[in-house]
């Protein structure tokens, strides 16, 4: 509820990293990891922000941050085959209004 996202191992309760008002303090609402891409998850705020976070490539902070205008983002989820090595990752958000918006995401963040 304070933007805070913590990465746990099966065999711990205590985190193995934190990440600390990751969304400067908006609730995050949906957080999923690459199908694709193991090192990389996608999450969205309650404004609509959705960060994109490549441990390989920065363990501190997201590498992108995308604000979706048009309307309030209630969830999101990605699609992919994480089978086939072409890899195409797709990001579904489903808007207030009940519209489905699907987004392809840079195939650097979707190689495996």
């Amino acid at each position: 509820s304070d933007g805070s996202i913590r990465l746990h191992q099966m065999t711990s309760e205590y985190p193995l990293m934190q990440w600390n008002d990751s969304t400067k303090g908006q609730p995050i609402i949906a957080l999923q990891w690459a199908l694709t891409r193991p090192a990389v998850f996608f999450a969205l705020d309650a404004s609509s922000n959705v960060y994109i976070w490549d441990l390989l490539e920065n363990d501190l902070l997201p590498v992108a941050k995308q604000t979706i205008p048009s309307e309030k983002v209630v969830t999101m989820t990605l699609l992919g085959e994480p089978e086939k090595a072409n890899g195409l990752l797709g990001i579904v958000l489903a808007k207030e209004s009940g519209q489905i918006d699907i987004q392809y995401v840079k195939k650097k963040w979707a190689l495996p």
